[in-house]
């Protein structure tokens, strides 16, 4: 089963942001999503079964798909070093242990944690643009932007103008994105949150998907982890088509994060299965899907030595954030 989608072709993407009247009547004339039926489809692809071997491999794959992070008001140099030193060797009495794909902090950390990860492939993300609310004006959010990109950060985490989107202003949420991209540059990667859990309806979460990959988002995510509902397996799944659909309409891809709420190896599991059976293969790599769950890794770890000595070691076994 899968939900009717149906896109424009490529040819046709070309004028849709040419004015606010075109972007908003491409947008209305997306599909509307059948919401019972993206949740039932959501809800069984979730009791997939993965074993052994399979569930090994899940394990490994999700925590190099973390993006480790810490974005709190008392956030100290001290603290980002040690979440950099996780996110390199997450469990340090097992060196086969992947490391995580990134750590995420705010701006003024960025040079902290570029440090403490140096020479470990792990990315430094940044979050900007006034988050997590995104009130502010646009030449403040693009000195933020600025600023975390000098400092050294691969990726950048914007929030969109929720305002904005809600008031159907589509055309102002597209030019901000695109300007933030413009002021990544080319060395960082450009993250577009939509806060689904205040965009209300699964419509609004389709146009939001197409609004950033329209403005050249190189990944959709969900959220914040700032607001009660975040990432879900249906708001997810309903992205993860977005990003299929667009690479078919136009060749390019997109990746999508999950975002707040995803704490088990279990959700991870049904997540990635998700990816597979919606996007496909080419998604299942870190380049392409991410988990917004730093709670997530200590599970995902602990289920890993269970894996490998039979053994459940318990909260313990792991470092607490």
């Amino acid at each position: 089963m899968t939900m009717p989608t149906t896109a424009p072709t490529a040819h046709a993407l070309s004028d849709v942001t040419a004015s606010d009247s075109t972007l908003s009547r491409f947008l209305h004339g997306l599909p509307g999503v059948d919401a019972v039926g993206l949740e039932a489809r959501a809800a069984s692809l979730g009791t997939r079964s993965i074993k052994t071997t399979a569930k090994a491999y899940a394990i490994d794959l999700a925590i190099s798909m973390v993006d480790l992070t810490t974005l709190e008001g008392a956030d100290t140099p001290g603290k980002v070093r040690a979440l950099g030193a996780k996110a390199v060797h997450p469990d340090p009495t097992d060196r086969t242990t992947p490391t995580t794909a990134a750590v995420c902090v705010y701006p003024d950390m960025v040079a902290v944690a570029k440090e403490a990860v140096a020479g470990s492939g792990v990315k430094v993300a940044s979050v900007a643009t006034a988050f997590p609310a995104g009130r502010a004006a646009l030449d403040v959010k693009l000195a933020d932007v600025r600023d975390a990109v000098a400092a050294g950060a691969d990726e950048i985490d914007m929030v969109i103008d929720r305002g904005a989107f809600l008031a159907g202003k589509y055309l102002k949420v597209y030019d901000e994105i695109v300007a933030v991209k413009e002021a990544c540059g080319t060395s960082a990667r450009l993250k577009v949150i939509f806060e689904t859990g205040e965009l209300s309806t699964y419509d609004n979460i389709r146009r939001a998907s197409w609004v950033g990959m329209l403005a050249g988002a190189d990944f959709i995510k969900t959220s914040t982890g700032k607001v009660a509902v975040n990432a879900t397996p249906a708001n997810t799944l309903l992205m993860l088509e977005a990003v299929r659909d667009f690479r078919a309409q136009t060749g390019t891809q997109v990746g999508v994060k999950p975002a707040g709420g995803i704490r088990t190896t279990k959700d991870a599991i049904k997540f990635l299965v998700l990816v597979n059976e919606t996007a496909g293969e080419d998604w299942l790599d870190n380049h392409w899907f991410r988990f917004g769950a730093s709670s997530l890794l200590n599970d995902l770890l602990m289920q890993r030595q269970k894996l490998a000595t039979g053994r459940y070691s318990g909260p313990d076994y792991v470092t607490v954030d």
